[in-house]
């Protein structure tokens, strides 16, 4: 795999507004325990394209060894920027095991451009504008920079035939082209994913039909919310399908993932494989007041009226015959005391293995087991036996439902926040690799056929 040395005296242009030289300063100012230049280089050298998106200041909210500690962005002027300079300031700065980034901005229109001719870097991490993201990769791979990019790299079929260029590219020049996984890393999942690889337990998955699927996954969200600690501001594009994407092709991404993830673990797939069977949009409405709220913007549209966002999405469709429900709804504020949330089922031929993140459970995500045999021997030995060695502390309770509850220890459950730490260090275990497992290129290639696909059928 190619690797590329860090070029000095990068000349940088710092944003006009009094805002993002302050923040840029802040960034830079030399903290205590701050690693020096000499103690910074490292092997991968992070380079940050238009972070429109707070994913692309999440991925920076821990440090890693591999990791250059200096962060090279490339973005135009703008609250988008100052967004991000302001939550990566956050995490230098606070009381309890602080960051140490040093940041280089350029700012200007030829953003794109200047990072191609700097090169400052090897790894391009980009999350922002869905639209265009396919087009920033494209220039990265062609110009020899891995890339490291946040879902959904593409979100029409347009944008899927770009994809399979830009595998083909990374293919040819050897560079680790991959999208940003989080929700592999939570407790429940990874633990339903391993009680389904246990025949004694689980049996084999059913087929299941189009009224009653094999495994479906569900997942309800929130335009209004908190990240680290304060208020988002969605910038005003994430309400324009156009750009952002509609609810069959953003957060769907995620749990079209899981379901190959888990159903065909470390299997191969093919797009012949998808066959989407149904596919529809529905709108979420937003008022004057919320749109102004979330955005901290005047709203488009008069007072009294409201915006249709076409941010919910459910698809059907059969994975080498497995029958799939996949949905995603979006409110506009959860209420008081509860959160985003997740549900999922995959039905086996000895057991059911549940996912809930209700009420009952406090809103956390809580893995059941629906046994539909007598094997509670198997299910005891596979929990308390087997999976104690890989996730030690978790327990098994029966329920008076007849379920079994799989419990586990809190330190498990680190949050979404956390999870992008999580990824990352898989990222940068397969760049020192120089490859990723042989089935994620063409997984990643199935999941975006499969969203496309659905986002094609739905209109």
């Amino acid at each position: 795999m190619s690797k590329y040395k860090m070029r000095k005296n990068i000349v940088t242009r710092m944003a006009a507004s009094i805002i993002a030289a302050f923040l840029f300063q802040f960034c830079n100012s030399p903290k205590e325990g701050q690693m020096t230049e000499d103690q910074s280089k490292a092997a991968i050298q992070i380079v940050s394209l238009d972070p429109g998106h707070f994913h692309a200041g999440l991925i920076h909210k821990s440090m890693y060894p591999e990791v250059d500690s200096t962060i090279h962005v490339y973005a135009p002027e703008g609250e988008e920027l100052r967004d991000y300079l302001k939550r990566i300031a956050g995490y230098n700065e606070r009381a309890e095991d602080p960051t140490a980034w040093n940041i280089e901005i350029y700012t200007g229109d030829d953003f794109l451009q200047e990072m191609i001719r700097q090169k400052a870097g090897n790894v391009m991490v980009v999350a922002g504008k869905n639209d265009r993201k396919i087009d920033y990769i494209l220039a990265a791979l062609e110009n020899d920079i891995n890339v490291y990019a946040d879902k959904p790299l593409v979100i029409n079929p347009e944008g899927f035939q770009k994809l399979k260029k830009a595998f083909a590219i990374a293919e040819q020049k050897d560079l680790l082209f991959y999208d940003i996984m989080t929700e592999r890393f939570e407790i429940s999942t990874i633990l339903q994913r391993e009680l389904s690889m246990i025949p004694e337990v689980f049996g084999t998955i059913e087929k299941g039909t189009l009224e009653n699927p094999a495994i479906t996954k569900e997942s309800v969200h929130h335009f209004f919310k908190y990240v680290s600690g304060a208020p988002l501001i969605r910038p005003e594009w994430f309400f324009d399908t156009e750009i952002e994407g509609s609810g069959l092709v953003d957060v769907t991404t995620h749990l079209v993932d899981l379901v190959q993830w888990e159903v065909f673990p470390e299997k191969a797939l093919d797009t012949a494989d998808v066959e989407m069977l149904e596919a529809e949009l529905l709108p979420t409405s937003l008022n004057y007041e919320q749109y102004e709220l979330v955005t901290r913007k005047k709203p488009p549209f008069e007072n009294g009226e409201t915006l249709d966002v076409m941010a919910n999405g459910e698809m059907n469709y059969t994975l080498k015959g497995v029958h799939a429900k996949v949905s995603v709804k979006w409110a506009y504020q959860a209420p008081e005391g509860t959160a985003d949330t997740h549900y999922s089922i995959m039905r086996g031929s000895k057991a059911n293995l549940i996912i809930r993140q209700g009420a009952n459970e406090s809103y956390k995500p809580v893995l059941y087991v629906k046994l539909l045999e007598d094997q509670a021997e198997a299910l005891e030995k596979a929990v308390l036996t087997d999976l104690q060695g890989k996730y030690p502390g978790i327990g098994l309770t029966k329920l008076e439902t007849g379920e079994y509850k799989i419990e586990v220890p809190s330190s498990y459950s680190v949050g979404h926040e956390a999870h992008f730490a999580q990824v990352t260090e898989n990222y940068l275990k397969y760049f020192k690799a120089g490859e990723l497992p042989d089935w994620e290129v063409p997984n990643m290639i199935v999941k975006y056929y499969t969203t496309t696909q659905a986002f094609a059928a739905a209109q």
